[in-house]
């Protein structure tokens, strides 16, 4: 782990290379560092930075139950119990929501300690997109303008503009990734989740409108997670508390919804977010597209082309959790092709169990480590 720990140094300490050679040499490089020091993690540690959980899951004192409804105290700070608990779950990425979030020296100094946690990067997550969905901007502690929501971006300019302040702000408190920008298109009215969260309810104009924003978070220095594949703008329900279905055929799909989806992907966006939506027009399997392989695997790595990391939306969100045990879920979605579970359902019992399904061979290591390369590239 302590080469782990001075490479990493090493890469944020070293100047940019200056030639396209250097540069493909540093890549290169650094290609063949990764495989060697995941030669030297452990198992629990490769599982680890396939989950991303909330601070609350690091206090194993809590049901799920008191962590969904919020009958504790929000988590602001580590105790020494939950470093504790860190070293046997070692998550690969946390994301904190308002109720972590307190005011600019608290959510500095938390962040940083979250950070000390782990010699290998942990990526330090969040939903900022302005709008309704902000938890920082939301916030009268911080002093920061809440910009206006997507639907609003006038030009491609402004897109930019707003990605880059968000990002700028929060790069300032040590987040290192914002699950944004929307890449669906609001082309339902009778849909409220999306709603103005959108660009657009036109593609074109939403794919324009993604690459800025991409290209603003990343000017910022922050990762970027375009989310909901293969898109939430079409349905009706919420996925946060019921089954969402689009009835859209594939071909529908690409001449619409994959549009801004394609454009985000080539803009470079770092992790695309899977969201929990049944298409049965669009594929034989009766499966949110979170634990399809067809839709990942197929779709969206074969056919559109992105290698980045695949993460899944929420696994306490009703669409999956109504269905699935929280273990099967996660099995599911990694053999479907995604590389990040995001905050399943009893944290500690998921984390075990995947790392047993490694021991018995009922998931090989090789599907483990494509995963964990993809994720320490782009910690990178």
């Amino acid at each position: 782990m302590r080469r782990l720990f001075l490479f990493f140094t090493c890469i944020l300490f070293s100047g940019c290379a200056s030639s396209k050679f250097e540069k493909t040499q540093k890549n290169i490089l650094s290609e063949k560092e990764i495989s060697t020091l995941m030669e030297t993690m452990t198992v629990r540690e490769k599982i680890g930075q396939m989950i991303a959980i909330v601070p609350e899951n690091l206090d194993l004192t809590l049901t799920q139950e008191q962590i969904d409804n919020g009958k504790v105290a929000a988590t602001a700070g580590l105790t020494r119990q939950m470093k504790e608990n860190y070293k046997r779950y070692p998550a690969g990425t946390i994301i904190l929501f308002g109720k972590n979030i307190e005011d600019p020296e608290q959510t500095t100094e938390f962040i940083s300690d979250l950070k000390a946690l782990s010699k290998i990067p942990i990526m330090i997550s969040v939903d900022e997109e302005g709008g309704r969905v902000a938890r920082i901007a939301k916030n009268e502690n911080f002093g920061i303008e809440n910009l206006p929501p997507a639907l609003e971006t006038e030009t491609e300019k402004k897109a930019f503009d707003n990605s880059f302040s968000i990002g700028s702000y929060l790069s300032k408190y040590g987040f290192t990734a914002d699950f944004a920008p929307v890449a669906d298109i609001w082309t339902n009215e009778a849909n409220t989740v999306i709603g103005n969260r959108a660009f657009s309810k036109e593609p074109k104009t939403a794919a324009k409108m993604v690459k800025a924003s991409i290209k603003g978070f990343h000017k910022a220095k922050v990762l970027t997670s375009i989310k909901h594949f293969p898109g939430h703008g079409d349905t009706t329900a919420d996925s946060h508390t019921e089954s969402a279905i689009s009835c859209k055929t594939w071909e529908e799909l690409k001449r619409c919804e994959m549009i801004p989806f394609k454009s985000g992907i080539d803009a470079g966006t770092d992790m695309v977010m899977i969201a929990h939506i049944r298409t049965p027009n669009a594929k034989t399997e009766d499966l949110p597209a979170t634990l399809s392989r067809i839709w990942i695997t197929d779709r969206l790595r074969g056919e559109l082309g992105f290698n980045g990391v695949v993460i899944t939306d929420a696994m306490g969100m009703k669409a999956v959790s109504k269905y699935f045990r929280s273990t099967e879920s996660a099995l599911m979605a990694i053999n479907a092709g995604c590389d990040i579970i995001l905050m399943p359902h009893d944290y500690a019992k998921v984390f075990d169990y995947l790392v047993a399904c490694v021991e018995d061979g009922t998931l090989s290591i090789e599907r483990i480590d494509q995963s964990v390369k993809r994720i320490l590239r782009m910690k990178l």
